[in-house]
């Protein structure tokens, strides 16, 4: 895998395609580019994944409540995406139970949900994890005997899957370089080059890191930059007016043992009657979303005290003998959906649609904004779609070399997956891999972060048992990761590599403040940097959990 740098120095030459935005749409973007053989280049001011995409409810699912809002195409075509999204990547997207429990003061009948049920896997062509069960009040008892049971009439019981948002970007641009793409992170656009008729033709860039800078030449432009959408279309003087209707979603983690739930559970707010979901994460449970309009920056967004207690009064309601208050938050993330304005000033932040929308300027740039983490893969296709138009229509005719098959073809970790989805057996591989040196905890949470690359990562363990070292007492998480997450999975900082490579700041109990400093040590090794860079690239992780904490401060 070549290195940040190494990506930064290739930044050189003329681009099919340069793609700004280096989240799950514009990872899928240069994927698909580069599969049908355009030359591709990323560049993304901060690590992959580092916005929205990693701050999503983690679910790759069909949107059951959009069928309330007759959006039926968008509903088909996540579901449709759900099914490729398991086949191709199934040791990330794991298939989930959700619970909708139905209460005697309800707006809809069980009977009513029921129906919706068989309307909702009838659009995925009943391609579903497994068909869902119509549950009366004492088989939800025993499902999920937290769940309050005073006027319950029963619950339909139906799957969706789970994921993680930031890996599944992660392996999405990985899989992009290894079919050509160039993707430079921590590479920020300053500006863009035109021609002599006004069209766009490349963009200046600035290394976040050494401030060298580069012009970066392509024959088309796309702005996949999800919540700093109207920032980049601005760039360019023709682009004027307001694309986006920014809505933030914040979600708060709590231990399992505060809130015990074993499938993820449909919730309406008591106050508004917003639908919010408790969903189990191992040793964890989060409880999300908000969905509140926000003008701040992109870069500051967080969760407020108004956004945990409103999580919590949720929870609470739907869970009243396993209550949790302030004190249990563990972790809070915060991110943006970047949705397109509704034409009418009257419409509710929860009533927006969610459908993607392609937009092509006088500039010729290619505009992506709205949509789903699920249907990232179509949105990417349409868009290179919109591309690959636009470039022969300039004269530009590249050879599209084959079929870019990204609905059919494994994401890196996938290749080898057994085809029983049974990762134990993958943890036995790794633990044979890594000559005995690791427990079986740490094998598991190799298996479903980095499926058979686990093995590979294993391997070193073999090679240097201080690799072994685990980064907090009695987690799964230990030191290879970090090796690997530089050489093999680009990342540059000490927040790159807590957040998204091993989550453990969302996870431990101190949110990985007790590993920072180990963490710090080893990529300084790993990357050269002196006394005073590690020391800074370890300040500036405690300021993102200090960020995350910002709510406790009222």
């Amino acid at each position: 895998m070549p290195t940040r740098q190494h990506m930064w120095d290739k930044l050189d030459g003329t681009f099919d395609l340069l793609v700004i935005g280096g989240g799950i749409t514009g990872s899928g973007i240069a994927r698909d580019a580069a599969r049908r053989g355009l030359s591709v280049a990323v560049v993304e001011s901060r690590d992959l994944a580092s916005g929205t995409s990693s701050r999503s409810s983690k679910l790759v699912h069909g949107g059951l409540r959009y069928l309330e809002m007759y959006e039926f195409s968008l509903v088909f075509e996540a579901v449709s995406e759900r099914k490729i999204l398991m086949d191709i990547a199934p040791h990330l997207v794991h298939p989930l139970g959700f619970l909708f429990p139905v209460y005697q003061d309800s707006r809809k009948p069980r009977w009513m949900i029921n129906a919706g049920m068989w309307v909702y896997e009838g659009l995925s062509l009943f391609r579903v994890p497994k068909m869902h069960q119509n549950l009366d009040a004492e088989g939800v008892k025993k499902e999920e005997p937290a769940l309050k049971q005073e006027g319950l009439s029963g619950a339909p019981k139906f799957y969706d899957c789970s994921t993680d948002d930031a890996r599944l970007t992660l392996e999405t641009a990985l899989d992009a370089v290894q079919s050509g793409a160039v993707v430079a992170t921590y590479t920020k656009l300053t500006g863009f080059l035109f021609d002599e008729s006004g069209v766009i033709r490349g963009a200046t860039v600035v290394d976040q890191r050494t401030g060298q800078t580069k012009e970066i030449l392509a024959h088309a432009v796309v702005n996949a930059t999800g919540p700093w959408t109207d920032a980049t279309r601005a760039l360019s003087a023709v682009n004027q007016g307001t694309l986006l209707r920014p809505t933030k979603g914040v979600h708060i983690v709590v231990e399992n043992a505060r809130l015990p739930i074993n499938n993820a559970v449909v919730c309406f707010h008591p106050k508004d009657k917003r639908v919010l979901f408790a969903i189990p994460w191992g040793d964890r449970t989060y409880i999300g979303t908000t969905d509140t309009d926000y003008q701040g920056d992109p870069a500051d967004v967080h969760a407020d005290a108004a956004d945990v207690a409103y999580l919590i009064d949720a929870s609470n309601s739907y869970f009243p003998d396993h209550k949790i208050g302030p004190e249990d938050v563990i972790s809070t993330w915060a991110g943006l959906r970047p949705l397109i304005a509704p034409s009418g000033s009257d419409v509710g932040e929860s009533q927006v649609s969610r459908e993607h929308s392609i937009l092509v300027g006088r500039d010729r740039l290619i505009t992506i904004a709205g949509g789903k983490l699920t249907t990232y893969r179509r949105m990417a296709a349409e868009v290179v779609d919109t591309a690959v138009r636009l470039l022969q229509m300039s004269g530009h005719k590249p050879q599209l070399a084959h079929s870019p098959k990204t609905d059919t073809s494994a994401l890196p970790g996938a290749v080898g997956w057994p085809a029983d989805d049974d990762a134990s057996k993958v943890a036995v591989q790794i633990a044979d891999a890594a000559g005995g040196r690791l427990g079986d905890d740490t094998c598991l949470k190799l298996a479903l972060t980095y499926g058979m690359r686990g093995i590979q990562v294993a391997k070193r363990v073999a090679g240097d048992a201080a690799l072994a070292e685990r980064l907090v007492p009695g987690r799964p998480e230990i030191l290879a990761q970090v090796d690997w997450a530089i050489d093999e999975e680009l990342a540059a900082t000490c927040v790159d590599l807590m957040i998204r490579r091993t989550q453990l700041f969302y996870r431990d109990l101190d949110q990985g403040l007790g590993a920072i400093d180990k963490v710090a040590e080893r990529m300084a090794k790993k990357l050269g940097w002196d006394d005073a860079k590690r020391a800074a690239e370890a300040q500036a992780y405690r300021d993102e959990v200090a960020l995350a904490r910002r709510w406790k401060q009222g």
